[in-house]
């Protein structure tokens, strides 16, 4: 509920104010009056206080407040493959799931985001359609070493690479070697190396995906792959200082050594995604492309150890790898698992995913919120985003945690109706959305761009 108050009320009044029973804090989940003024959280106060504001929203007793979640690991592909989705498409799916602030991956776009010229051309293309937060990462491929520290400073938040082909021929994979040389590089400006960590020898050896079973599939992409390259990104993080992340995180196996490595004091950190967290290999269908992925939905035991993996901390994040395609692309008609696109479309639904297997398994909805918003917030340097505190901006979701909804792809707000969850009964609705303060309505963008270091991109700049 909604209501306008007299502005001419003594004391301080906010743009906005939120009160209720259930408000997320650094505290936990608590009573809370939130003030918010120019975008930002000025006022943080027991239920009660009855702080003053020119809209304020009570909050029903089913609803939580809760930060905006964080999701650092987005495919756009705008521009060159807007089919397979955009930045109106995609931020819209992001502010309707709860997301207010999307890190865009250097690929599959055309071109790639490898050097400055098409870094802005991407800002310029997203400047106008983000109903979120946009930021960008840089790509680290073959014989661009002197474009990385360009790039960083013009604002891109890290470096991704691929140790093995990425699917797209314009973003080529780097070498163990070569991506020791990059990783050095990066450390002497302090950034970080984000790693698609698949073997590709091991790849090479494996068996042939060809044809419509999973388990020739998921046997074409073995954990040893993982592993392999895991291990590798360890020892040249371990060898020049870097920083590194690992990406999409679906082998188990991988916990020790990672988990040993950081004892070690390597500098490493890591995602998993809730593909790998709610889903598993025995259940996928013969013929069910839509969940094609890479690495590959892996076992139900594989799982449950990713689950430990995050409550014990070795596992920093949950974000999406949301990579999309047209649906043709997903070979439907065929089911070939050699010939799909290897990608889970799941950003308007990570968090309802999340929550709904987090509360079977006990979990809190504020640990939910560290590992899908403080944590990728921490590990890309945003430091005004991800919590709900005084300082921060005012990016929330409204939450009604116990309320249940059904998928329907037909009625997600990415571009191409496919995803492996539909049909899905999910728990946890998000039924509004605010970004510094405004509701996003969906039809009037008014995301900003971001670099590191906080700066956002002023549409004057790209003139």
């Amino acid at each position: 509920m909604s209501s306008t108050e007299d502005n001419t009320t003594h004391g301080a009044v906010y743009d906005l104010v939120f009160r209720g029973q259930r408000v997320l804090t650094t505290a936990g989940i608590v009573p809370r009056e939130v003030g918010v003024r120019d975008g930002v959280v000025i006022a943080l106060e027991p239920f009660g206080n009855n702080l003053q504001g020119l809209e304020v929203i009570e909050l029903a007793d089913d609803e939580t407040l809760i930060p905006g979640l964080v999701d650092s690991h987005v495919h756009i592909n705008e521009p060159g493959r807007t089919d397979w989705e955009g930045f109106a498409s995609a931020t819209r799916a992001a502010a309707a799931g709860g997301v207010t602030t999307v890190i865009d991956m250097p690929l599959n776009s055309i071109p790639a985001t490898t050097n400055v010229a098409a870094l802005e051309l991407k800002r310029s293309v997203a400047l106008d359609q983000a109903f979120v937060d946009v930021g960008f990462w840089g790509g680290a491929i073959p014989g661009n070493k002197a474009d990385l520290r360009p790039l960083h400073d013009d604002g891109v938040f890290g470096f991704k690479c691929f140790l093995l082909h990425s699917g797209v021929d314009e973003f080529p994979p780097l070498d163990a070697d070569e991506m020791e040389v990059d990783m050095a590089e990066l450390k002497s400006f302090d950034s970080i190396m984000i790693v698609h960590a698949e073997d590709s020898r091991a790849i090479d050896r494996a068996p042939t995906a060809e044809g419509d079973h999973y388990d020739k599939f998921l046997a074409s992409r073995p954990r040893g792959a993982e592993n392999l390259a895991i291990a590798e990104v360890i020892e040249r993080a371990r060898w020049t200082g870097a920083r590194a992340h690992i990406l999409h995180l679906s082998s188990s196996d991988a916990l020790p050594m990672i988990a040993s490595a950081r004892r070690d004091g390597v500098r490493l950190t890591v995602e998993t995604c809730p593909h790998y967290l709610t889903l598993m290999a025995e259940e996928i269908p013969n013929g069910g492309t839509a969940y094609k992925c890479c690495p590959p939905i892996r076992e139900a035991s594989n799982r449950e150890l990713l689950w430990e993996g995050l409550q014990d901390g070795t596992i920093d994040c949950i974000v999406t790898d949301h990579s999309p395609s047209t649906l043709d692309l997903k070979d439907l008609e065929n089911g070939d698992f050699a010939v799909a696109w290897g990608g889970v479309s799941s950003l308007q639904l990570g968090l309802s995913l999340i929550w709904s297997e987090a509360r079977h398994r006990g979990i809190a909805l504020e640990q939910v919120i560290k590992w899908m918003s403080t944590a990728p917030a921490e590990l890309v340097g945003l430091h005004k985003k991800g919590k709900l505190a005084p300082g921060y901006d005012a990016d929330f979701a409204v939450f009604a945690a116990d309320d249940a909804f059904v998928v329907d792809v037909s009625k997600l707000k990415h571009k191409n109706p496919i995803t492996p969850y539909d049909g899905r009964a999910l728990s946890g609705v998000v039924r509004r959305t605010f970004l510094r303060g405004q509701e996003v309505d969906f039809v009037t963008p008014t995301g900003k761009l971001l670099r590191r270091g906080e700066i956002t991109v002023e549409r004057e700049s790209l003139v």
